[in-house]
């Protein structure tokens, strides 16, 4: 019976070793592709950042005035004038009309509300 006893522990043992062995190398193989990634996102943040430099020195002011005074008579463009612009006034928004009846029942915004005999401290 101990024969069967050791035999059973030894093939447990190894059972239990090669699962470990899978798992470091699995562990080891996402290690690796967590450090893929993290590289992978350190180079996009550097483009961006190389990006966004490019893109405020292409939006430069002097730059687009100088582009502006280069293709005015192609682009067919008009000089901003006072008359262009207009008194917020004479936007027309949309009217919205609420009907007195609509309100049926109100919300407290003070998070207390007042029963019909009841008066607020």
């Amino acid at each position: 019976m101990k024969t069967f006893l050791y035999i059973f522990c030894g093939a447990i043992v190894i059972s239990v070793a090669y699962w470990a062995y899978k798992e470091n190398y699995r562990t080891q193989a996402s290690l690796r592709r967590v450090a893929d990634l993290q590289q992978q996102i350190a180079a996009e943040r550097e483009a961006i950042s190389v990006l966004t430099a490019e893109w405020a020195y292409l939006n430069r002011p002097e730059r687009l005035r100088d582009l502006v005074d280069l293709n005015y008579d192609e682009l067919g463009l008009l000089p901003l004038m006072p008359e262009h612009f207009a008194e917020v006034e004479l936007v027309s928004y949309p009217q919205v009309t609420i009907e007195p009846n609509e309100i049926s029942d109100p919300v407290s915004t003070s998070g207390r509300t007042a029963g019909p005999d009841k008066e607020f401290p």
